[in-house]
């Protein structure tokens, strides 16, 4: 099963040394388990754009988002055995980054839609 990890938190200061080594001790665990599929930190909403579609219209909104108290922050794409493990790993990760939240989607693979 296939999860993607979304961190959702407080736009603010790029992460400590300490939250750095942490972070990476934290991937080299993933990886040497074999659940790490991808992962990746976000630059700040200010270099991002919000693309909308609404009425048939498609807008475009440049970054930074002030109106949203949460920004995305990074993901993770893990490939685990449950909805269990997948929140156990997150539960990890979230220890790391300190607040916020992070959701986790399953993906949705072929056979799934077949039957």
């Amino acid at each position: 099963m296939r999860f993607l990890c979304v961190h959702k938190g407080p736009e603010g200061e790029p992460p400590t040394p300490q939250m750095m080594e942490d972070m990476g001790k934290l991937i080299g665990d993933m990886a040497a388990a074999g659940v790490l599929l991808a992962t990746e930190g976000c630059l700040p909403s200010a270099k991002g754009a919000r693309v909308r579609r609404s009425n048939g219209k498609i807008t475009v909104t440049d970054g930074p988002f002030t109106e949203s108290k949460e920004v995305i922050g990074g993901f993770a794409l893990i490939q685990v055995k449950s909805k269990e493990e997948a929140i156990e790993w997150t539960r990890r990760f979230i220890t790391v980054v300190g607040e916020g939240e992070s959701e986790i989607r399953e993906l949705c693979e072929v056979p799934a839609f077949q039957g």
